[in-house]
């Protein structure tokens, strides 16, 4: 089996994406994996309760060691059981599960190679996608942008699924923890699951609020400076409990 799977990886371009993972093949997973596709499943959960996600809109994936857990394609995130744990590898190859990862996995991987990200959350949250076919920069409204590196950017529309998208997403997300994807939604990562989706929730409330000041007639929000997005960003990271 060892044999045949370095075959396949010889055999595979690198473009190609989780629908030509190999199907029905996979180890068990291990206790700490478990413990975190449970987490994930209440993430998931999550993002369709607070009305992040529309049906299976969205995904979420975790990171344990080299491998990534992540949303399967198309499974309602209530269906989803212990049983239907799905994990890829940094390449894509499917490690567990024989349910097809979700289309975006592209994104994920790239966030994971490239950052220090051990969780990530994509949404189509309904205000931060209106904001997206809006501007290119999502206006510094409030100063939690600086929770997020800075004023957020707006990736380049792509299809989804593509590896374009997922290019287009690192431009976007260089030196922030979260991006806007034009006509499309939010991409969010963070060290754990709380804290992409936070990161994620505080974006499309971000969103929703600059919807919301610039609908007043005859009035325009004021924005800050850079400077003070950058001033609160610096405080932010001391912000809360520190262990």
């Amino acid at each position: 089996m060892a044999e045949q799977r370095r075959d396949q990886r010889d055999g595979r371009d690198a473009g190609e994406g989780a629908q030509h993972v190999p199907e029905g093949w996979g180890r068990g997973a291990l206790p700490e994996e478990a413990h975190a596709w449970e987490a994930l499943v209440a993430t998931a959960r999550r993002t369709v309760s607070d009305g992040l996600v529309v049906g299976t809109s969205g995904n979420v994936s975790v990171r344990v060691g080299d491998i990534v857990l992540v949303t399967p394609s198309g499974v309602p995130y209530d269906r989803l059981t212990p049983h239907d744990i799905t994990g890829v590898d940094l390449d894509g190859w499917r490690l567990l599960g024989t349910l097809v990862p979700t289309s975006e996995l592209p994104m994920h991987l790239a966030v994971y190679r490239t950052t220090d990200a051990r969780a990530v959350v994509h949404t189509h949250a309904v205000h931060a996608t209106a904001v997206s076919t809006l501007v290119p920069e999502l206006p510094a409204i409030h100063y939690m942008a600086g929770a997020l590196g800075g004023p957020v950017r707006v990736a380049p529309y792509a299809t989804y699924g593509s590896d374009e998208l997922a290019e287009n997403m690192l431009r976007a997300l260089t030196d922030r923890t979260a991006c806007l994807l034009r006509n499309h939604g939010t991409m969010a990562y963070g060290a754990t699951l709380d804290q992409a989706y936070d990161r994620t929730a505080q974006l499309e409330w971000m969103c929703h609020l600059w919807l919301t000041a610039s609908s007043v007639p005859g009035m325009s929000p004021h924005l800050l400076s850079r400077e003070q997005v950058d001033e609160a960003g610096e405080k932010l990271r001391g912000y809360g409990q520190q262990r």
